[in-house]
């Protein structure tokens, strides 16, 4: 039997990578899925895969720093698909730099879709999922909000930020049976990290024990977990998949 038959989930940063991934995942297993992307292109090639698998899919192009498109975006998603049982705050970007050199837009930049955007997205869902006594809220941060990077100063305070954010989430609608925890993926194989030389990506694969880099499918295994009834008794974690690199 599917694990997330009869549940819709939304997905931000669905169009690529990690997003992606985790919404064909949840698809696979019976959810029928919003994919929420910056772009229309991004965000209907992905709902198109989905309903490939035979479920409902809705492709939504959003800026999630903007509280206002926030809104209106939930409200047409609730209107369309009647509710909302699962919410993955996956949208991020980087704006890498060192910190005597980082001008303050790509400062708020990051901070803003990064962190604000995840404070949004729940904030619009937050009392539809009070009114129907469930809900699973799954925030995508990184371990680099647990060990910090060096040029990363903005990234780093935007996942630890949501380090903090869902533990606060998670002991304000623990009774309403509520769930919200956080996945800390460690270096992903992503368009996001494709960009990085080779020498780099050796020094890199050095920190990680199990010795090889994670696939977008390892983070959205870690979802699925969460999301269906095998995580029903775990809320305000940090589940790190990263090779064992903060073990």
């Amino acid at each position: 039997m599917s694990q997330l038959a009869n549940q819709v989930a939304v997905v931000t940063g669905a169009g690529r990578g990690i997003g992606r991934a985790i919404a064909l995942k949840f698809g696979a297993e019976g959810a029928d899925v919003v994919c929420i992307s910056r772009t229309a292109e991004n965000s209907e090639k992905v709902a198109q895969e989905v309903r490939a698998t035979g479920r409902k899919a809705w492709a939504i192009a959003l800026d999630v720093a903007s509280a206002e498109a926030v809104t209106a975006a939930a409200e047409k998603i609730l209107s369309e698909a009647g509710k909302v049982d699962i919410l993955v705050n996956n949208a991020g970007v980087t704006r890498d730099g060192l910190l005597m050199r980082m001008s303050e837009a790509d400062w708020d930049t990051v901070l803003d879709t990064n962190l604000k955007g995840a404070f949004l997205m729940t904030k619009a869902f937050t009392r539809p999922f009070i009114k129907q006594r469930s809900g699973r809220i799954i925030n995508v941060a990184s371990v680099i909000g647990l060990i910090g990077n060096a040029g990363q100063a903005n990234y780093a305070a935007s996942k630890a930020g949501l380090i903090g954010f869902t533990k606060s989430l998670a002991r304000e609608l623990a009774s309403r049976g509520i769930t919200a925890n956080v996945i800390a993926p460690g270096f992903v194989e992503t368009d996001m990290t494709s960009g990085l030389n080779e020498q780099l990506k050796a020094e890199v694969l050095k920190t990680i024990p199990l010795g090889q880099f994670g696939q977008p499918e390892d983070i959205a295994a870690a979802a699925l977990y969460l999301a269906t009834p095998a995580g029903r008794f775990v809320t305000g974690q940090v589940l790190t998949v990263d090779g064992g690199m903060v073990m």
